[in-house]
């Protein structure tokens, strides 16, 4: 395994397991939290919504960093590119939606879409890391 796979599998590895510890809290934890503060139970599933969106993206993405560690395109750049965009989304989207959740600061939702944007730009590198690739020899 190269170095630039190795760093790929070690960032999905610690992602997921964040995303999977996250996801936990969200499932078990979060509910009691957010009705201790008093919010109504429409606004409370609302943001239990919203936290399992970011945990779920999270983790779809952990899988997709994962995934990158495997492909041997010829343009290991490109993929040092997707795998940080990707990184960038899971911080971003998922991370802000985790804050706004858990604070209530609902202008962190002004970011989550950058976290979107991150992730399309991402798999759109990825294609376009495709096309370039060298057709395999038979």
């Amino acid at each position: 395994m190269n170095q630039i796979s190795r760093r790929m599998v070690v960032t999905a590895a610690i992602c997921g397991a964040l995303g999977v510890a996250i996801g936990a809290f969200g499932a078990h934890g979060l509910q009691s939290y957010l009705t201790s503060l008093g919010g109504d139970a429409d606004l409370v599933q609302r943001r239990l919504d919203q936290f399992d969106t970011g945990a779920r993206y999270h983790l779809v993405h952990s899988v997709a960093l994962l995934a990158l560690a495997g492909i041997g395109f010829d343009s290991p750049k490109l993929l040092r590119w997707v795998a940080r965009l990707f990184l960038v989304g899971i911080v971003l989207f998922s991370g802000s939606l985790y804050l706004l959740v858990i604070t209530g600061q609902t202008k962190l939702g002004m970011v989550t879409p950058l976290g979107g944007l991150s992730w399309i730009i991402g798999w759109c590198l990825l294609a376009v890391a495709a096309l370039k690739a060298s057709p395999a020899k038979e």
